[in-house]
């Protein structure tokens, strides 16, 4: 069985992300998937998010953090909202149209509940198809994919394991899915 893994190559990458925005069009599934790589938040916390949690009603503008209570942990985690998230909400702004309330991410089926796991689960297969990604690839990927690349821009992993609320060092190291080439990289760009 193979292990959940990141997206790794950036192009890819890119043709996951743009599979939804260009090819399918549909808004929803696009901002699942840049909200999943850009918060490190699990599917779980995802689907569980509301207009409220992303849209202040009395200011009448995007909020600048999602704050979420991770179901798995029972932890409070405050995410920066970047021009990746903001930029995929306006493309699916209809919350004029919403309350506080309203799923973000609500099934097509009943109005009144969030997306499955498994329907999101499908949107992630069917965009990795799309961008040749072997069968690795999973939800759980775009939490990994954040990690993966935040490492390889230099983030401490100290701080990944922060953010990732994560217990010890190991698990985080184990988390970031960190091969053989990546350590290659590091011995062929050190020349003392």
């Amino acid at each position: 069985m193979n292990s959940t893994q990141p997206i790794r190559n950036t192009e890819k990458l890119k043709l996951f992300k743009d599979y939804y925005r260009i090819i399918k069009t549909n808004s929803r599934n696009y901002l699942q998937i840049i909200i999943g790589l850009n918060t490190a938040l699990r599917i779980s916390d995802i689907l569980q998010l509301t207009y409220g949690d992303v849209f202040d009603y009395e200011k009448r503008e995007w909020k600048t953090h999602i704050v979420v209570t991770e179901q798995k942990t029972g932890k409070t985690n405050r995410i920066y909202m970047n021009r990746e998230i903001r930029e995929a909400l306006e493309i699916y702004s209809d919350y004029s149209l919403r309350t506080p309330k309203d799923w973000l991410f609500r099934s097509r089926m009943s109005k009144e509940q969030p997306l499955s796991r498994y329907q999101a689960f499908r949107i992630i297969k069917e965009a990795a198809a799309y961008a040749g990604l072997d069968a690795s690839i999973s939800c759980h990927s775009l939490r990994k994919t954040f990690g993966y690349h935040a490492w390889k821009q230099g983030t401490p992993p100290a701080l990944l394991m922060d953010i990732y609320n994560h217990s010890s060092y190991r698990i985080t190291k184990r988390y970031l899915c960190i091969d053989q080439d990546d350590k290659d990289e590091v011995f062929e760009h050190i020349c003392l």
